[in-house]
């Protein structure tokens, strides 16, 4: 069963070190970053499973304590997900900027997984993938399953941006932080698969696997952040 859920932007400046002199720019997002994975913590749960979209080294599960770093970024910096063998594989960098994150709080010994979803993966099949997440526990029992789901909104706010001005992306990302805000499932299953391509919105199935782990939990929304820093959209939402 799905307990609770923390939504967060995955970009790698995030983690001030990577940032470096422009940390300050991002202050207001990581707090609500925090305030978000506190109400993981606050939920208890049995099992963490942080939640990105995959990189060029593929798609799939990345056992508990699997590592990653920043060196890719300029900064000798790494991460692991809770404790374990981990994976051979690297974590892509939005499970790494997740890592990063569930390192500051206190989860115990919960067990920390982790699963990066391919970008072009049909909403169907986000769900489906949302649902066994829920459905499973250590051990194959049934217990509390904590999402932290990493993604971020349309790169293309502005002119500025990495993909520049697009005029729908304002709108398609004000729908996803109503949805987000207010946990509606069905909203966020109506995402546009080819829009949310066109408009570089790197969340749109790992949020939609968070819809299909939702389903039937009852869980209620809370938008904590919502802005557009570098021309990208980032929101930070918890379920609870």
């Amino acid at each position: 069963m799905l307990a609770a859920a923390a939504v967060c932007p995955c970009p790698p400046l995030l983690v001030p070190e990577v940032a470096a002199g422009a940390a300050a720019e991002l202050d207001a997002a990581r707090d609500a970053c925090m305030d978000a994975i506190g109400v993981l913590a606050a939920s208890r749960p049995d099992r963490l499973v942080v939640v990105g979209p995959a990189d060029v080294d593929g798609d799939g599960p990345y056992p508990p304590g699997s590592t990653g770093s920043f060196r890719g970024f300029g900064v000798d910096l790494g991460v692991r997900l809770g404790h374990g063998t981990g994976a051979e594989r690297p974590l892509p960098p939005s499970l790494a900027v997740g890592a990063w994150l569930l390192g500051r709080a206190d989860f115990g010994d919960c067990p920390v997984e982790g699963l990066a979803v391919d970008e072009a993966l049909a909403a169907e099949d986000c769900a489906a993938a949302g649902r066994d997440l829920a459905g499973r526990a250590p051990g194959g029992r049934s217990g509390r399953t904590a999402l932290l789901v990493m993604g971020d909104g349309s790169a293309r706010r502005t002119v500025k941006a990495p993909g520049y001005l697009d005029e729908r992306a304002v709108g398609f990302d004000t729908r996803i932080a109503r949805a987000l805000g207010a946990a509606d499932l069905a909203a966020l299953l109506a995402l546009d698969t080819g829009l949310a391509h066109q408009l570089k919105v790197s969340g749109r199935a790992p949020w939609q696997v968070l819809a299909g782990a939702a389903e039937g939990a009852g869980l209620g929304g809370r938008l904590l952040y919502e802005d557009a820093p570098y021309g990208v959209g980032y929101v930070v939402a918890a379920w609870s």
